[in-house]
């Protein structure tokens, strides 16, 4: 397994996959939210969920966890996100 203490960016303000090969997730930054949630899920949209719903604050969020296939992110209400992968 990957330890990193830094990792790709990807900003996302919409549903979808945020990396398509395996990975690791080190965490998430909320640039800005009304309401937003996210649900992030290893295999696509009908894959494994990693999380519950999160309803995020702004602000960086420590996540590090695992993908095998892929990184899908469903967005809930509006968000602006960046993550941060490796």
């Amino acid at each position: 397994m990957l330890n990193a203490a830094f990792g790709h960016a990807k900003n996302m303000t919409a549903t979808g996959t945020v990396k398509v090969v395996s990975g690791q997730l080190l965490g998430f930054y909320v640039n800005s939210t009304t309401s937003g949630t996210v649900v992030l899920r290893d295999g696509g949209a009908s894959g494994t969920v990693l999380c519950g719903t999160i309803t995020p604050a702004i602000g960086f969020h420590r996540f590090p966890a695992v993908f095998q296939t892929d990184l899908h992110f469903t967005e809930g209400g509006t968000i602006d996100i960046t993550f941060f992968i490796t």
